[in-house]
């Protein structure tokens, strides 16, 4: 199986001002494109070669897991990106946080601290277990919740190369945008699924 980069469903300017086009052009069209063409070629030839990205990153280690975990996470993040997005969550995600936290509000200022204090690159993951209890994940570098059987909900991403351009070294300042563009539409999907 060839893995190819998936077309946005947005254009590349539509998550402005927190996400701009020029971070967009090289975060989804070149770092993305990156970690696809190095993965495909990593696993031609390969027992990986026409597995699904949850089954190599599950399976595998070193540079094909790097490279299938990052094409999995950037995947997910931008499809959890909407122009329309932001709000609250609700129905049973939002109970379910409520349940977790106390509040949105509570949770929204954890999942940021986690988010703002990781240290260098990786990724802040909202997930949940088995039994639909969630949890705060960091995870450095491509690290993925998928490795420990749990289930990812939304993530932002803390490499420095998701905000840079637009934010510079102010990560608590893309943090704090970044609830505004966030689809709970597919969080909460992706919770009852």
């Amino acid at each position: 199986m060839k893995f190819e980069l998936p077309q946005l469903p947005y254009s590349l300017d539509a998550l402005e001002p927190v996400i701009s086009k020029e971070t967009l052009e090289y975060h989804y069209g070149k770092h993305l494109q990156a970690y696809i063409d190095n993965l495909n070629a990593l696993i031609k030839d390969t027992p990986f070669e026409n597995k699904k990205l949850e089954e190599i990153i599950s399976a595998s280690d070193g540079a094909v897991f790097n490279n299938a975990a990052q094409t999995w996470n950037h995947i997910f993040y931008f499809y959890t990106l909407s122009p329309t997005g932001g709000g609250e969550p609700k129905g049973k995600l939002k109970e379910a946080i409520d349940k977790k936290w106390g509040s949105f509000e509570h949770f929204k200022k954890e999942f940021s601290q986690a988010a703002n204090s990781l240290f260098g690159s990786g990724w802040v993951w909202l997930t949940s277990d088995a039994a639909g209890n969630l949890s705060i994940e960091k995870e450095s570098n491509a690290g993925n919740p998928i490795t420990r059987s749990l289930k990812p909900l939304l993530t932002i991403d803390v490499w420095e190369h998701a905000y840079y351009l637009d934010h510079q070294n102010r990560r608590a300042e893309y943090t704090k945008g970044i609830w505004d563009i966030i689809d709970w539409g597919k969080v909460e999907e992706r919770y009852t699924d």
